[in-house]
């Protein structure tokens, strides 16, 4: 027998594409080319240790003992081919077919299937185009050589085999991929196209799809979504992968290029070759044809002939072994229909990035690089554009088509730049292949499509829609919109349409019982109905009927922020905070002083509890630019929001400023709720200057007034205030009374930001005054619980910062360093100045617990720092014994106890003492430094100290 290998081996077949004819176009010198074609290939095979078993005529047969010398045998052998000269510059196209089996060894060769499979598989390529059967393709789909890929087929049926087999072709960079469909022998009718590039993240929906279709009582499946979806080639894939089921075949009819439902029939007639005959109906003559097929019938792009529904409902009927798998923007609205949404693809989170490798793999981020690299070969997702390229994605909405015509630019700009374009992405977003049809060439096209199928009425209410930001209830779709034309109590049926066209999204509302749907449109659609919306003044009315819905919004939530409804409320005011952000932005840039005004006394404690009070600053402080105008009462009480939201952020000044001017408009109207919140702003503002008889002396002015008025909850939140005033003097008795009155008046309202701020104040009580860690720990836990309920950012941020100081106490450093981290990131996420230089403070004394000096007394300096900028006294004082604490530790007695000195002159200076529970830790400190010192030395630092301001000190250390 002949050396050949026997047992697994993988078989490779070869001929010449066209050989008859390059023979009679070269004559006698064909000779000579196939002979350089033979040698050429031999030597390839015979690199990657191959087996020559037959050549015959321009076809050879070798086998390989490893599946992966095949394909690189295979792989060099096209690209040999591809840049070899041949004799006048004639093209020399081989096909190949690979199969690994264990064929049965002659003495002359191999006989058995697999030696036809491999033959067949052959037979059934095009010249430069190499297959792979499944077998084949499972040896090495792993381990593949760079450059090169593969490309599912689906099943077809060869020549002599009664199954359809799995097919695949190899994609080598470099060379040509696209190749007409394969020359089976498949009887069947099969009208499917092969798909140029690989269907990426739709694995689920095509099983999906497979599972439906296969079901004996579904015969009919729409596929809906907008425009760029992705629908056609979807279905295309979940139908190539159905054929084994579909015995009679599968045929795609594109509907596209009509659009009056009648011409429906004998569109998808001619599909077949059927002709109008004499006599006989269309419609009749093709379900004659197929009365007893097993087809399945791909109808792609039904939207615009949606009236010939009950047409091929009828089809349906006619013929009981057919199936119809349907794309279109909207339902058929027919009873056999199976409705299958078509979602885009998914998005990674931009606030949990993942690794590259992991970002690689989300579905819209693998198909941006798989477009990407086609648009240019180097381009490679890095460390530098991962971000940019996931929001790409998300600003995308996962779009398969905008992300495609996105990527395409890859070939002039970067990711980053990119993005910085896509504030108009329905301009940038063009220059499509020129083999998809028209209006998929632009985002702008694609969308407009389905624009244009509206009638005048849902385009009307469809460019209303596009006002809202993040979506809207259907209750404010229609109170917004029935302004816009559209006749009194047909919104809702408008709505119903658009929704049927895949122009607007129905999404699910977790949170509060019987919470109704959310009306939403993708960011791509609702920019297009921006763009459509600004004709004949439409825009303002639109926008003016958008604003006004949102201020009654907004001012029916402000009350009951205040009571057991506050959790669902801040809740629907979080979920609507785009569109009153829009709103509220409409109203200041078009001069509705007033309107914009009235949104910020509503918003105001919203704002403050979820942290958005930069934000909210921001636009008071534009608003109230151009109001001197407005009625007094409403900028009073502007001013007052005003004043608190630049306290809670440290701008003192500021905020007496503004306090002072609400207080004296609100003398002038006698109102006397007013002038007791404007007193108890101007006492806060005394506090953090360290005035704090001042500021005892404003808030205890504020309490009768509140209490005469019957003002419940600003009784029990000036009780708060004056319970945190007396423990910052170490009053801690009165405090703690101040601070459980509180507590009862806030449980008796059901306010449970309050009952979180006195627990979590009670708890500090008792630790600064006692130590007692044995109480705190559930009255922590209930606030902590509370706050997180409410999502009070500040709330939390303080409970942390408390635990993380009793985990101190305890020595539990890990758990201390954790929660003051957390407490550092909500401080840090709102802006809140006194709270990051609090944390700061606190992290610098855990890092010192550890040893970590150095780090350490950066922390300190960088508290110092902030603590100096807002001016608060306290925190300078506290941060000033924090340094001197570390800088003792580092070998610096002397500038210590200058650093001390001076926190204790300013301590005295503000009557803020030092509180019980640090006194321990400093009084050792302290003692450990003077017997280092020594008496007079010591003495003389600290006298020095107590003579220097705060930057005086700080300069004179090392």
């Amino acid at each position: 027998m002949r050396d050949l290998p026997a047992g697994t081996i993988t078989l490779l077949f070869t001929d010449i594409e066209g050989s008859t004819h390059l023979l009679q176009q070269l004559g006698e010198r064909y000779a000579e080319l196939l002979t350089e074609c033979r040698n050429l290939l031999s030597a390839a095979f015979h690199t990657y240790n191959g087996h020559e078993v037959d050549t015959q005529g321009d076809a050879m047969f070798f086998v390989f003992t490893h599946a992966n010398d095949a394909l690189l045998a295979a792989v060099d052998a096209q690209r040999e081919l591809a840049s070899h000269s041949w004799p006048d510059d004639v093209a020399v196209r081989v096909r190949m077919g690979l199969h690994t089996g264990e064929p049965s060894r002659l003495a002359e060769g191999y006989v058995g299937l697999d030696v036809h499979y491999a033959a067949r598989i052959m037979s059934t390529a095009y010249g430069g185009q190499v297959l792979l059967s499944n077998t084949t393709r499972d040896l090495v789909e792993h381990d593949l050589p760079e450059g090169v890929g593969l490309r599912d087929l689906g099943e077809h049926y060869l020549k002599d085999l009664e199954r359809p087999i799995p097919l695949s072709q190899l994609v080598i960079a470099g060379l040509s991929a696209d190749f007409p469909p394969l020359k089976n022998l498949d009887n069947r009718f099969d009208s499917l196209p092969v798909q140029p590039t690989p269907l990426i993240g739709r694995e689920h929906e095509v099983a999906t799809l497979g599972q439906l279709l296969r079901r004996e009582d579904v015969h009919l499946v729409t596929l809906t979504g907008p425009g760029g979806t992705g629908k056609t080639r979807l279905a295309i894939q979940a139908a190539s992968e159905l054929r084994d089921v579909f015995v009679d075949g599968i045929c795609l009819v594109s509907l596209a290029p009509i659009n009056d439902p009648m011409l429906v029939m004998p569109t998808i007639a001619r599909a077949f070759g059927i002709r109008d005959s004499v006599g006989q109906p269309i419609s009749a003559r093709l379900a004659e044809v197929l009365l007893m097929k097993r087809m399945l019938l791909l109808l792609d792009n039904f939207e615009q002939v949606v009236g010939a529904a009950s047409q091929v409902a009828d089809l349906l009927t006619s013929c009981p072994q057919l199936k119809l798998l349907v794309t279109s923007r909207e339902i058929l609205h027919v009873r056999a229909e199976h409705e299958f949404t078509v979602n885009p693809l998914a998005l990674p989170d931009l606030a949990h990035l993942p690794g590259l490798a992991a970002l690689a793999y989300i579905p819209s981020v693998a198909l941006f690089l798989q477009r990407a690299q086609a648009a240019r070969s180097e381009f490679q997702l890095t460390s530098i554009n991962a971000r940019a390229v996931a929001e790409i994605c998300v600003r995308l909405d996962g779009l398969p088509l905008a992300i495609e015509l996105a990527a395409a630019r890859m070939n002039l700009l970067s990711p980053k730049v990119l993005l910085a374009r896509l504030s108009r992405r329905l301009a940038i977003l063009t220059g499509g292949a020129r083999d998809v049809p028209t209006r998929q060439q632009t985002l702008r096209n694609t969308i407009e499509w389905s624009y244009q199928l509206l009638s005048f009425e849902e385009q009307r209410l469809f460019r209303w829609l596009s006002i809202f930001v993040s979506g809207c209830t259907l209750l404010a779709a229609e109170i917004v919109c029935d302004g816009s034309d559209v006749a009194s109590g047909q919104v809702l049926n408008g709505v119903a349409s658009l929704i049927d066209k895949s122009l607007l999204q129905q999404v699910e509302q977790t949170g509060e019982v019987n919470e109704e749907p959310r009306l939403q449109m993708l960011e791509t659609i609702r920019e297009y109905g921006l763009e459509v919306l600004p004709t004949d003044g439409e825009g303002e009315v639109a926008r003016q009927a958008h604003a006004n819905y949102f201020l009654s919004f907004a001012e029916e939530a402000e009350p009951a922020l205040k009571g057991p409804l506050l959790v669902v409320w801040l809740e629907r005011l979080e979920r609507e905070h785009d569109n009153l952000r829009a709103a509220l932005q409409w109203a200041v840039e078009s001069g509705r002083t007033e309107m914009a005004l009235r949104f910020g006394i509503a918003l105001e404690r919203f704002w403050v509890v979820r942290g958005h009070r930069n934000e909210g600053l921001a636009f008071l402080e534009r608003a109230l630019v151009g109001s001197a105008g407005i009625a007094t009462d409403v900028r009073a009480k502007a001013l007052l929001a005003a004043a608190r939201l630049a306290f809670i952020q440290s701008n003192y000044d500021q905020g007496e400023a503004l306090a002072q001017e609400s207080l004296a408009l609100f003398r002038k109207l006698e109102d006397r709720r007013g002038i007791a919140l404007s007193l108890d702003r101007l006492g806060m503002a005394s506090w953090r200057r360290g005035d704090f008889p001042a500021a005892r002396v404003l808030l205890e002015e504020d309490l009768p007034l509140f209490k005469e008025i019957g003002d419940k909850d600003r009784v029990a939140w000036s009780l708060f205030t004056l319970g945190l005033l007396n423990n910052k003097q170490g009053e801690y008795s009165r405090a703690y009374a101040l601070f459980e009155e509180s507590l009862t008046l806030f449980r008796a309202l059901g306010n449970k930001r309050g009952i979180a701020a006195s627990l979590t104040q009670l708890a500090g009580t008792l630790f600064v005054s006692q130590g007692n860690q044995t109480m705190i720990y559930p009255l922590l836990e209930e606030g902590l619980s509370l706050d997180q309920e409410v999502g009070d950012k500040e709330g939390m941020a303080v409970a942390s910062l408390l635990l993380g100081w009793v985990a101190l106490k305890q020595g539990d450093v890990a758990t201390a360093r954790s929660r003051v981290e957390e407490s550092l990131v909500l401080y840090r996420e709102m802006e809140h100045r006194e709270g990051i230089a609090e944390a700061l403070s606190l992290l610098g004394k855990t890092e010192a617990t550890l040893g970590n000096y150095t780090f350490a007394r950066t922390l300190y300096k960088d508290s110092l720092a902030m603590a100096q900028e807002i001016g608060d006294k306290e925190l300078i004082a506290s941060g000033l014994e924090g340094l001197a604490s570390v800088v003792a530790m580092q070998g610096e007695p002397a500038w210590a106890t200058r650093l001390w000195g001076t926190a204790e002159a300013l301590r005295e200076a503000i009557d803020a003492p030092l509180q019980p529970v640090e006194r321990a830790d400093y009084d050792h400190a302290v003692t450990a430094v003077r017997d280092d010192l020594g008496e007079e030395a010591f003495v003389s630092a600290w006298t020095e100290g107590r003579s220097m301001t705060a930057e005086q000190v700080l300069t004179t250390g090392t």
